[in-house]
């Protein structure tokens, strides 16, 4: 910066604002796009290697049936959960629901735990029915 230019003030960054669970929820919902995204290369890869059977889908198996692969699944269907839900709120929001600051936070909540609440329900249901893989 030369001497002649001004000192202008940065803008607004996290370190500024206050965390509020409207933009936690916002940030969630996009990371928790990226994970699809990125999860369904997963899913094309997983479809792969059934399609392909023996010897590859036998390590496709293990590999999603280890500690890291369960980890990964768990990642990926508590995002596929979040994100359902989330984009069910926004929705409501279109079509003119929910924009009252009560009902903006009322909602936030009611995503966070009910996705938790799914996912955990999900991988009940999993470990149930015999494993992951």
């Amino acid at each position: 910066m030369s001497a002649s230019q001004p000192r202008r003030p940065l803008s607004p960054h996290l370190q500024i604002y206050r965390w509020q669970i409207t933009m936690v929820m916002s940030i969630l919902h996009r990371a928790s796009g990226l994970v699809l995204a990125v999860g369904a290369f997963g899913l094309a890869w997983w479809l792969n290697a059934v399609a392909a059977g023996g010897e590859t889908q036998a390590q496709a198996s293990a590999l999603l049936g280890s500690l890291p692969g369960r980890l990964v699944l768990a990642v990926f269907a508590a995002c596929l959960v979040y994100h359902l839900l989330n984009g069910i709120r926004h929705l409501l929001w279109d079509v003119g629901y929910g924009y009252e600051i009560p009902k903006v936070y009322a909602t936030g909540w009611t995503v966070a735990v009910t996705a938790l609440v799914l996912t955990a329900g999900l991988w009940v249901l999993i470990a149930r029915a015999g494993g992951a893989a």
